[in-house]
């Protein structure tokens, strides 16, 4: 379980979050909806560690263990996953070099007793990895093409976002944290991803935080809970009737 107690975050001596609470069981969806400037893209940096925000008070536990002190590789070790609102590019790093690497870290060929090395057939070849990934991108109507040019250099805003849906099948974590991954796509391109990251927490037993201001993502999502957040904290839980609400009215409730 991934359990966020009354957490505190500051950036520049300024006061961003003042006192999360959240509980994201295994195989759950929860949306984080809210205006502007209310501290969910914090909330999203602070959970995967960005040094930028400091942890002033509270706890994040993942599977029993605080891990707030830990660096962003530590916790993406122990199964936390974050995909980017505004992924960057590395020209020269093709993506699909750079997803094999992840697939390697992520998957390490087990040691026989003395010491040498073992198959694992659970593990893909570099061959069968390819034509893997290969699929997948298909599957998310990404061109195959994308996967040998360098990482995201001169990708559309969708196409990062679908490269981002990639490393995270590719990673297969315990917790993903979505920051508006619905931003700048259309409506076929919010879709497919969707209904991945769906497949994906039910098949995989996956935990997810998807943040979003608007309720066309959570429509193929059907998230278990919804949050609204509003002045750095969660004042609203519930179910769909929090998107409706919010479709109806905006953020203009309190209470």
């Amino acid at each position: 379980m991934l359990i966020i107690k009354n957490l505190y975050v500051s950036t520049q001596e300024k006061e961003i979050l003042s006192g999360v609470n959240l509980e994201v069981k295994s195989g759950e969806i929860h949306a984080v909806m809210g205006p502007n400037g209310s501290g969910k893209s914090t909330l999203a940096f602070s959970l995967s560690g960005h040094p930028k925000y400091q942890i002033t008070k509270g706890e994040i536990n993942l599977d029993e263990n605080n891990i707030c002190e830990e660096t962003p590789d530590e916790r993406a070790r122990k199964g936390l996953f974050l995909a980017n609102q505004y992924p960057v590019a590395i020209p020269g790093l093709t993506v699909q070099s750079f997803l094999w690497q992840v697939y390697k870290k992520r998957n390490p060929p087990k040691a026989a007793h003395l010491g040498g090395q073992v198959k694992n057939d659970s593990i893909m070849s570099l061959i069968e990895f390819r034509k893997w990934i290969e699929a997948q991108a298909k599957a998310l109507s990404l061109k195959p093409e994308l996967l040998k040019r360098g990482l995201n250099d001169g990708f559309s805003g969708g196409e990062k976002k679908k490269i981002e849906i990639l490393q995270m099948l590719v990673f297969n974590p315990k917790y993903i944290i979505l920051d508006e991954i619905d931003s700048g796509l259309d409506i076929d391109a919010i879709k497919k991803i969707a209904q991945t990251i769906a497949k994906v927490a039910k098949d995989r037993n996956i935990g997810v935080i998807i943040i979003t201001h608007y309720s066309r993502i959570l429509k193929f999502l059907k998230p278990d809970k919804v949050h609204i957040m509003s002045t750095g904290k969660i004042i609203k839980s519930g179910g769909w009737e929090m998107v409706e609400k919010v479709e109806s009215q905006g953020y203009s409730f309190e209470n």
